[in-house]
Parts: structure tokens; sequence; C-alpha cells
């Protein structure tokens, strides 16, 4: 297992590398902690069986029993494929071991075997009737891990197998999206025109997952439900829309309290997470209710630090400059009427006078919102 220091010197070395290298180091994070939970689980299963066989009656050690049998058998057929063992996992299956287990984190055996590139594991658990769209807890498929990791030969028997080209993952992207090398795009696009998929086929399906956001989140607004709640990543409902350009799903949860400047585990705001992907008019909106382009992740980064797409970053760097004259303008007006002085004599005259400074505030609030959409 790595070291506290060794985890921080990896994550400032892939803080320099691509997208796609990080993405790879994770899955095999992701693999490395899997064999370790196995092998946890298998100890702890151990040691429950002969406190078992100690202290509890024959009755209540047959119940165990059986429900052991299964606990451990989810565990097997995962350890056993992470391992590339074909005969063991052969055997669980056999056994009736169901192919669809998974996880906590909804990570089924085809799934591992799609990162993995083990083609052979890969035909026995889709023989044995594994789920070629299986989706772990980020809505991820097979064919997602497959194309992302470029594995050709495993993309082929996914689609053959009648993986779904167009399913979407919690971050809005499709297998084809996700795919960086030449040879696997070409079968994934190959067989979407095959089975005429078209662009406007792609895009309805891209809007039916927002359409069903946006119920979701009329339905939470109807029962008075918390719309700033987080998940285990610390993610809300907003970080979900900017990360994936949902501007109408946004627009609704701002009207409905939705707040900015909540952090997620990596202390992400949406608008790091609008900025990152590549979300503009999303983030256009989030600074024109007042998102900060200056707010800082846990490592230092701001909003426009992840923003790799050069237009993008100029036109956060043209919202920046708008936003920080309209800051300088109104901290100068608010200096000056501290220092006013009144008399009682010259009351309606101060008056008239801070009136026509909240008129002069007002206009260039309005004017400041309308240059920055």
């Amino acid at each position: 297992m790595a070291s506290h220091l060794e985890l921080i010197q990896e994550l400032q070395q892939l803080d320099k590398v691509p997208s796609l290298e990080r993405l790879r180091a994770a899955q095999k994070r992701r693999t490395q902690q899997l064999k370790r939970w196995a092998v946890y689980e298998k100890e702890m299963q151990n040691k429950k069986r002969k406190a078992d066989k100690k202290g509890r009656n024959a009755n209540n050690l047959q119940q165990e029993s059986k429900r052991h049998v299964s606990f451990a058998a989810s565990v097997a057929l995962l350890e056993a494929s992470a391992r590339n063992d074909p005969d063991e996992v052969r055997y669980l299956l056999r056994n009736n071991v169901s192919p669809d287990l998974c996880n906590e984190d909804g990570l089924t055996a085809l799934h591992q075997c799609c990162i993995d590139n083990y083609e052979e594991m890969v035909k026995i658990l889709l023989d044995r009737g594994a789920s070629v769209n299986a989706q772990d807890n980020e809505l991820w498929t097979p064919l997602h891990a497959a194309a992302t990791c470029g594995h050709a030969g495993l993309v082929k028997i996914l689609i053959a197998n009648g993986a779904d080209l167009l399913a979407v993952n919690s971050d809005g992207n499709m297998p084809y999206d996700l795919c960086e090398d030449d040879p696997t795009l070409d079968i994934i696009e190959t067989a979407m025109a095959n089975r005429g998929i078209t662009q406007e086929m792609i895009n309805e399906t891209r809007a039916s997952t927002e359409r069903r956001m946006l119920g979701d989140i009329q339905e939470l607004l109807r029962q008075g439900e918390e719309v700033n709640q987080q998940d285990s990543q610390g993610a809300t409902l907003l970080h979900i829309a900017a990360s994936n350009g949902y501007v109408q799903a946004a627009e609704l949860l701002l009207e409905g309290g939705a707040r900015m400047d909540l952090r997620d585990s990596d202390g992400w705001q949406p608008l790091h997470a609008a900025a990152c992907w590549g979300q503009m008019h999303v983030a256009e909106l989030l600074v024109s209710h007042g998102a900060s382009l200056n707010a800082k992740t846990f490592l230092e980064e701001t909003p426009i630090d992840l923003c790799e797409d050069e237009e993008f970053r100029a036109i956060l760097l043209d919202l920046k400059h708008k936003h920080d004259i309209i800051m300088k303008s109104q901290l100068k007006h608010k200096t000056s009427l501290c220092r006013r002085t009144s008399s009682a004599g010259s009351r309606g005259a101060t008056t008239n006078e801070v009136s026509q400074f909240f008129s002069l505030k007002r206009h260039e609030r309005y004017a400041g919102s309308n240059s920055l959409k």
C-alpha cells in the first residue's frame, strides 16, 4: 500500500500530465484498492466464521453460513477477475455465482476486465450472462472503460454483444467522447454508422439526461427539499449541472437557492467544474450570479487555471477583468459614502445624495450583469 507521502508525490506528478493519463492512473489505483479490499474481506470472513463456530447455536450457524457463502462468493469473483484467473471464474460461475456481482463502487467483474484488457475473461463473463451494459456508481459501462483505455479488441467484443453506444455516464460522456485512441475510435464510429445513429439521436440522448435532472430538481423544489445536499465526494447538484453544461438545470438550481461557494472533496466550486470541462455558458451564468473567478481549490487552482481551452480561458479572463472593474467602482463609491457627513439642517440634501448613490450602484450592477452575459 502506498504511503501518504507517496500519494502526495503521485498527486503532484499527475497534476502535470494529460487527462487520459490521470484517468489511467486513477483506474490503476482503483484496481489496487479492489485487490486490497478483497484480501481484507477474506480475512474478516475467516475471523467471523471462527467466532460463529464457538459462540452460536446450530440454527444460527446455518443461517450465517448461507449469508457468508453469498458474500464471500462476490468477493471471490471480483478478486479472481482482477488477477485474471479464468479457471477460478469458471468454477464460481458454474456454482451459480452471479456474473453481475459488484463492489461498493458498482464495479462489476466485466468492468474490471475491460480496464485490464483481459479478453478471455470478458468472453467468459459474457457467455455466462454478464450484463454488457452494467453501470457502476458513476454510470460507466464496460464500453466506457474499454474505450477510455483504447482496448480495440474488447470494444469489438462488447459491441458485438450489444453494448449501448449512446450510454451516458454521470459526466455526460458517451464512450466515443472518452476515446483518444484512433483505431478504437474508428471501430466505435463505424458501429454507430452501421446502427444508423445520427447526430440528432446523439443530441437527443444527451438532452434526455438534462431533462431527467430538471424533473428531479423540480420535484425537490415542490417538496421543499434541500438543493445544496452534498454526496460522498462533496459534489452538489450545481456541481453536476456545471460539469455537464446543463444551463437550464443550473438556472433552476440558482433560483431555488443553490449555493455557488460549496466545495467538493477537492475544494472545487461549481465554477471550477464548468471551467475544467469547457462549459462556457454555465460558467458565464455562474459568474453573472456572483461566482468568484478567484476562488482556489485545495491545490491553489482558480477556475482559470483549470481551463485548458485557450478561447474559453480568454473569455474567463475578460469576465474577471470586467468583474474587477465593477468591484473597484463599487468600492470607490462605498468609500465616498462612508466619508460623508451631514448636519440636521441639510438632512434633505443628504437624503437626496444617498438616493442618487444607490441609484448609481443599481445602474452599475445591471450594466455589469449585461456585460458579463
